[in-house]
């Protein structure tokens, strides 16, 4: 897995129109695990994709007609079978944090780099899904010298009250241990 111009070789490729310059563009210093399904717990299908490229139909389904009009985005996207699809480079502002903070920086977008799962909080995540995440944030953090094992948070820490994914499911102690084991190097 390499990170070629921001983007990564391994992805789907799906740009979305829902992004913008950073503040900074070198600072990329915080990971944010999200989870989305579209229907709620509901997977396959496209409607992430046409959610995040602002074409969402609000008659496919009674959920969407509150939500077709979000300019929302993210960087990638991790289905349940592991492929992954990205949205947005990673050195631009993708729209996946809305109102946050860590420690003491607002404006979580600015600075981060946002990677929702296909799932919900009540749904355990797929094997293949914590790989293909361990896989991708080892190459982020080869990548990007601000990232750290420690900078990566879910939605919820960073949107306390307002947000709870990636939830109860996601095994973070299992997820750090997956990590632990090899840093990759740039070329990986």
């Amino acid at each position: 897995m390499m990170i070629l111009d921001h983007y990564l070789s391994s992805a789907c490729q799906i740009a979305s129109p829902n992004c913008d310059d950073r503040p900074d563009p070198d600072d990329v210093s915080l990971l944010v695990i999200h989870c989305i399904s579209l229907p709620p717990e509901q997977f396959e299908g496209g409607y992430i994709d046409q959610l995040f490229c602002n074409c969402l139909d609000p008659s496919a389904h009674p959920y969407f007609q509150d939500i077709h009009q979000l300019k929302v985005s993210a960087h990638l996207l991790i289905r349940r079978d592991g492929s992954i699809r990205q949205y947005v480079p990673f050195n631009r502002r993708a729209w996946h944090a809305g109102v946050s903070k860590y420690q003491d920086r607002e404006r979580c977008n600015d600075f981060s780099i946002g990677i929702e799962l296909e799932g919900a909080i009540s749904v355990e995540y797929t094997n293949m899904q914590y790989q293909k995440l361990v896989d991708v944030t080892k190459t982020l953090l080869a990548n990007y010298p601000k990232l750290s094992n420690q900078l990566i948070v879910g939605h919820s820490d960073i949107a306390p009250g307002r947000k709870t994914d990636p939830g109860p499911f996601f095994d973070w102690p299992h997820f750090h241990e997956l990590l632990a084991f090899k840093v990759a190097s740039p070329s990986e």
